[in-house]
């Protein structure tokens, strides 16, 4: 049994289906769960014990909003690996190393928790552009996406492309033991991106550069708390001094594949309207 949590979520969903289709016994778990689904809460431990029920290996998708979750994950973990847990795969994040602020402290525990273990590190997702996400519903209602990334590059990356290395990290027979900093195969500017949207969409998108106090101000306009809002403005900031402007080879080399490019990914969903491939489809 593989215990998906988020697996509602933008990546979990594509773990979770993808598993099943390879038929691997599968507990989607989340805060909110469809029919037939786990009601799972980080921060309502009366909802672990029937999660963890059976469990060999879970997908910690971390706390949504949380700067410091490692007071909250690792009392999980700690569960977990009591209920006999094995093999457990964290999404992180490329900005965030071993041992860092936040999830990076639950990243340099996972090895001496769990004897099989991954962290992936995905860099931008190329979703924030097409869906629901505050930059694809200003593109859409504004014609402008505005971050405080100057022409720092991201080499943005298709949610499929992690959800097919995390499914990969869960069920090779070999563990991974390490972490996969992931990226899609270019690193591409926000005005390239808006570039690409335009080209695709067909229509007009322009990139509009502010600085980072206006963008926290943004982010908590949309909802965010405003101690996440202004880490994730911070992050503009690296993003803006270089940080992210790097591509690896983790996908090809742990699905065998290349991993999709920023217009093939929008030709999918700006034109045809449906979801994100299933992770390891063609």
């Amino acid at each position: 049994m593989i215990l998906v949590i988020g697996g509602t979520g933008t990546t979990g969903r594509i773990v979770a289906a993808t598993l099943a289709e390879r038929g691997h016994a599968i507990r989607i778990a989340s805060r909110r769960p469809s029919p037939g689904g786990f009601r799972f809460d980080w921060y309502d431990p009366t909802t672990h014990p029937d999660a963890l029920s059976g469990v060999r290996a879970i997908y910690a998708i971390p706390p949504v909003g949380e700067v410091e979750p490692a007071p909250i994950m690792l009392p999980f973990l700690d569960r977990a690996r009591s209920a006999g847990v094995r093999r457990v795969v964290l999404l992180s994040s490329s900005a965030i190393g071993p041992a860092e602020h936040g999830l990076g402290l639950v990243h340099a525990r996972l090895g001496e928790l769990f004897p099989e273990w991954a962290v992936l590190r995905p860099s931008w997702f190329m979703e924030n552009f097409v869906s629901e996400q505050p930059h694809a519903v200003s593109a859409r209602d504004h014609g402008e996406i505005v971050s405080a990334t100057g022409v720092g590059r991201v080499g943005f990356v298709d949610p499929a492309d992690i959800a097919e290395v995390a499914v990969r990290a869960l069920t090779d027979p070999t563990p991974h033991n390490t972490d996969h900093i992931i990226t899609g195969p270019a690193a591409l500017s926000y005005d390239q991106i808006a570039a690409v949207l335009t080209e695709v969409g067909g229509r007009p998108v322009r990139h509009r550069a502010i600085d980072p106090a206006e963008l926290a101000v943004r982010h908590s306009a949309n909802g965010i708390p405003p101690d996440f809002a202004r880490f994730l403005a911070s992050l503009d900031t690296t993003i803006a001094a270089g940080a992210e402007d790097r591509t690896t080879s983790t996908v090809a080399d742990v699905t065998g594949r290349t991993p999709r490019s920023f217009r093939d990914f929008c030709r999918d969903r700006l034109r045809g309207g449906g979801p994100t491939r299933v992770a390891g489809g063609r």
